[in-house]
């Protein structure tokens, strides 16, 4: 009995000593180690409730992501609601659109408002006008005063602005004035850094982008096609990118190649015509390329140059062959003889005088919207296959349809009264629809 007692002493110090040598283990562990969590490292234990920084990793992180979805969700409603105002967008309906434009605030100077007065050729003629730079913000080179002042191309709210406008006029595609990176015209800065930001927005309202290609300097066909692999690789992808289906069948970029008159057919023919090695054709870049119809004689070395279609750009009837409008059936013929795109130009009037002050012959009066209706009118006649505008905000030449306001200055500028500063954009909506409607009925 008494060994058995020893025996039950002994087993018991056993027991114990084996429970403190467990403890002492498992308190060693590390909590990686530990095995009291579940798979995936949740914890059963309870949270630490009295650490602050448990409660704010805690407890901010899913009140943050409610708040962000809740901030996304409130601007997405909104944005519904500010589209379902504006009509439907009709892309066959194009407007210059122009990114020159520069201010303190995000250029650190005036741009292009400061444009300087282009003397007369003519040595005599020069003498008999003023001379030298525009000195914004009160004295702008143009004849008309923007609503939204002498603004920067580069600020945001500025291009919100503008698309909420373009969408007003039901406008579709903006063709973007383009010229390669670091490149700019005589009197600007390089533009091509907008771009990004300018498809960003555009597509936020439904609108393309289709680009306009400027005659910068020491333009050929061999940095053409270089230039246009760039815009297709850098902003091909984007939903913004204008993109039209030919009658082929190909989905294919619209470029619009302005002065295309200045390389020789026998230039743009290596580029643009299939027989060619060095072709574009049915390579990843290539494209509808639109040349500018000026002369009649334009017509013959646009075919042999193998370009897609002609447009032509000027706001001034009677400019040039191509801007007179009783020559647009005629054109309309040709190009439907060759398989070309017509794309016609109407603008709402035109007067340059604050730059090219001798230039009065070239004015053609607005007459309070008359102008621009008779030149909508006239390019449905001719049932074109797309109709550009020029200009959405080509202000030096006062071809601009972009709200403009009365201003009071030392300078004296011309306003749209006695109508409100959005009388072009209603215009061109009411034949955006007269135009969809007439699209429509030629497809019958």
């Amino acid at each position: 009995m008494a060994r058995f007692r020893r025996k039950s002493c002994i087993a018991l110090i056993a027991l114990v000593l084996l429970v403190l040598v467990i403890t002492v283990v498992l308190k060693a562990l590390t909590p990686e180690d530990s095995p009291f969590t579940r798979q995936g490292g949740a914890e059963l234990f309870p949270e630490r409730k009295n650490d602050p920084d448990a409660q704010r990793n805690n407890n901010n992180k899913p009140d943050d992501t409610k708040m962000n979805d809740s901030n996304k969700s409130d601007k997405d409603a909104e944005l519904q609601a500010t589209l379902r105002k504006f009509p439907p967008p009709n892309y066959y309906l194009h407007a210059f659109y122009y990114t020159w434009f520069g201010s303190p605030k995000f250029d650190g100077k005036y741009i292009h408002w400061d444009h300087p007065q282009l003397p007369h050729w003519d040595f005599k003629v020069a003498q008999g006008y003023p001379q030298g730079r525009h000195s914004p913000p009160d004295d702008i080179g143009a004849n008309f005063y923007p609503s939204l002042g002498a603004y920067s191309s580069r600020d945001p709210s500025i291009i919100e602005a503008h698309m909420q406008q373009l969408r007003t006029a039901a406008i579709g595609v903006l063709a973007v004035s383009w010229y390669p990176p670091n490149m700019k015209d005589d009197n600007g800065e390089p533009t091509d850094g907008i771009v990004p930001l300018l498809l960003e927005v555009a597509h936020k309202y439904h609108i393309k982008v289709a680009f306009h290609i400027e005659p910068y300097q020491g333009r050929d066909e061999v940095n053409m096609f270089a230039n246009v692999k760039y815009i297709i690789e850098k902003y091909g992808e984007h939903p913004a990118f204008f993109k039209y289906r030919t009658n082929t069948g190909k989905l294919l970029p619209l470029f619009y190649v302005y002065d295309s008159y200045l390389m020789n057919s026998e230039q743009w023919a290596k580029l643009l015509k299939h027989t060619e090695s060095t072709s574009i054709r049915d390579t990843p870049y290539d494209g509808i390329f639109v040349a500018l119809l000026v002369e009649e004689k334009h017509k013959r070395d646009i075919l042999t140059a193998g370009f897609d279609g002609v447009y032509t750009y000027f706001a001034t009837n009677g400019f040039s062959y191509g801007s007179t409008q009783r020559n647009w059936a005629s054109i309309k013929a040709f190009c439907e003889d060759n398989n070309l795109i017509f794309i016609p130009s109407v603008g709402p009037g035109y007067i340059d005088t604050s730059i090219r002050p001798w230039n009065f012959q070239n004015t053609r009066n607005r007459i309070n919207g008359k102008y621009y209706e008779t030149s909508l009118s006239a390019a449905l006649e001719a049932r074109p296959d797309f109709i550009s505008i020029t200009s959405f905000n080509e202000w030096h030449e006062g071809t601009q349809i972009e709200m403009a306001i009365p201003k009071t200055s030392q300078t004296v500028y011309l306003d749209y009264l006695p109508n409100k500063p959005t009388i072009y954009l209603e215009i061109t909506r009411k034949w955006a629809a007269i135009f969809g409607g007439e699209r429509r009925r030629w497809q019958e």
